[in-house]
């Protein structure tokens, strides 16, 4: 019987061009890629090598120039850390140990324990000292960074607080036992569930992916929303940041938003807002700059609703970036954020 020669190697199928990757491999590599595949694909592929022929060398060269190429320029992967906890899981690591990985990538940054709980919250740290011993959250606030320190405690019990205080009045040096101890502590008791607890908040999710969203499909899904789950679409919408939010910022905020917009933008994006948004923004341009915005503005007539949804979220998130930046101030509602003359 001839034996087949497989010269040409764009006539190769992808299953037979993985059965010559395999028989190249080597028993021992092709024996333990096999144990990740189900019969159905054992098979097919044992067929194949049953009746491949023979492949001359360079179809071979051919065939691993190929993959690599792929495998080097593939921007197909995306790594998050439910998939790396789920491959620590696979590599048969301990329960305990794949904690503490994962608690070192969803946790805070920093070396040490101290500098972990300096990248906390005061507020998450207050919640969790304030059911600890004086003494235990003396050592923490001695430890920490004073300014991060003096947050925390302004946030505790004032009681509770005063205790804390008078340990730390009377605290000489500690042993280094003592410290390790509550180190061990913080890592076991706090540290780990603040990494367990710490994922993303869906509704947070949701409402940034609804502000990126054309307005017309954003109102559909958020009409099912609230026929559907009410109290969760109320939650995205307090979440989401859209046009007329830019009420929210204050005067200096306006006049760094109107320094950095394209004008051409921002006058479209102001032919459907609020008469407010409107006198908000003419009042913080000089008098000129906004007569000719107020003329730009009639030139342009009719405008699409399109054009200016599109308008609106540039400049909503030209806004965003401002704020990522530290040069606007998008206030909130609360009574902190009220400004004192």
């Amino acid at each position: 019987m001839a034996i087949r020669v497989r010269e040409d190697y764009r006539t190769l199928s992808g299953p037979e061009k993985a059965a010559i990757f395999m028989l190249a491999l080597g028993e021992d590599h092709s024996a333990r890629i096999f144990e990740h595949m189900d019969d159905d694909e054992i098979l097919e592929l044992s067929q194949i090598m049953a009746t491949l022929g023979k492949v001359p060398s360079h179809v071979v060269e051919k065939l691993f120039v190929d993959f690599a190429e792929q495998m080097t320029s593939t921007n197909a992967l995306v790594g998050t850390q439910e998939s790396t906890e789920r491959l620590l899981m696979k590599a048969g690591m301990s329960k305990d140990k794949i904690d503490v990985i994962m608690e070192e990538i969803r946790g805070p940054a920093g070396r040490t324990m101290w500098e972990k709980l300096g990248n906390v919250s005061e507020e998450t740290l207050a919640s969790f000292l304030q059911k600890e011993y004086p003494q235990t959250v003396a050592l923490v606030m001695s430890k920490i960074q004073v300014d991060h320190a003096a947050r925390v405690l302004a946030l505790l019990p004032e009681g509770f607080a005063l205790e804390v205080i008078q340990r730390l009045l009377r605290m000489e040096s500690v042993q280094k036992e003592i410290v390790e101890e509550v180190e061990k502590t913080l890592r076991q008791e706090f540290m780990t569930n603040l990494a367990r607890t710490s994922r993303r908040d869906s509704h947070e999710l949701i409402a940034e992916i609804f502000n990126n969203m054309d307005r017309s499909v954003e109102t559909r899904f958020m009409e099912e929303l609230d026929k559907v789950v009410p109290d969760s679409a109320e939650k995205i919408r307090s979440l989401m940041f859209t046009f007329e939010d830019l009420q929210k910022l204050d005067a200096a905020s306006i006049q760094t938003v109107i320094r950095a917009v394209d004008k051409d933008k921002l006058g479209i994006a102001l032919k459907g807002a609020t008469d407010t948004l409107k006198d908000l923004f003419f009042s913080n341009m000089s008098e000129r700059a906004s007569k000719i915005m107020k003329e730009d503005m009639e030139a342009m007539g009719p405008v699409r609703l399109k054009d200016v949804e599109e308008a609106q979220q540039y400049v909503v998130n030209l806004v965003k970036d401002l704020e990522g930046r530290g040069e606007v101030t998008i206030a909130s509602g609360d009574d902190e954020d009220a400004l004192i003359y």
